[in-house]
């Protein structure tokens, strides 16, 4: 049976059209939801049949109101899971734990490190020699959810923000839609201690995680 996946933009969505273009077995995009009447993202997702709507946070008069109706736009898609692809609303607590263990996040960091925004160039100030990108689940608390998947990039002699970012943007294009298969085959779960654990987690010879070789 498919499972339905929902993704929230703000803005072009390149890690909503990574998920899209990676066509996962068992997954339908139901629908792809922004804030924002403008993002680029949302003529992506029609061009190619998926549903859009707009629920524009300026039309409401604080968090709440702009959560219960987005909540309500997402629940009409009936979603087994809902991402966030780069979607620029701090969300209320109300709202993650209405979703709670089916809300899915990519963060441009590796959290714990440099929560919160503006992660390349804090980075590079503190002179890291490595930075990244880790796919967690939301709770409450911001960028702190159980983690799922990171992907680790060097930082370079040179590097800016701009540099640093689009080298790590292509990792997120890589992990997000793992980590969305991950959740449809039903291969994520938490232990003892709300740590997610991945069932038959393929591990190349140098430790890292490998995605599955399609055939």
């Amino acid at each position: 049976m498919q499972k339905n996946i929902v993704i929230l933009i703000s803005g072009r969505g390149s890690n909503m059209e990574a998920i899209v273009a990676a066509a996962i077995p068992g997954a339908r995009i139901a629908g792809v939801i922004s804030n924002r009447p403008d993002a680029a993202g949302l003529n992506f997702a029609a061009e190619r049949g998926i549903p859009t709507r707009v629920v524009d946070h300026k039309a409401y008069p604080d968090r709440e109101a702009f959560d219960a109706a987005l909540a309500a736009a997402i629940d009409a898609l009936a979603p087994d899971l809902v991402v966030l692809a780069g979607f620029m609303r701090v969300l209320t607590d109300g709202f993650v734990s209405r979703y709670a263990g089916r809300l899915l996040n990519i963060h441009p960091s590796l959290l714990p490190s440099f929560p919160g925004l503006h992660t390349h160039r804090r980075a590079l100030e503190a002179g890291v020699r490595v930075h990244g990108t880790t796919v967690h689940f939301v709770t409450p608390t911001l960028d702190c959810g159980p983690i799922v998947v990171q992907a680790v990039v060097p930082v370079l002699p040179g590097d800016d923000e701009a540099t640093l970012a689009a080298r790590v943007l292509v990792q997120e294009h890589r992990i997000y839609p793992q980590a969305v298969r991950w959740f449809v085959d039903g291969r994520l779960s938490f232990d003892a201690e709300e740590r997610v654990r991945v069932r038959d987690e393929l591990v190349g010879p140098a430790g890292w995680t490998v995605p599955p070789v399609e055939a």
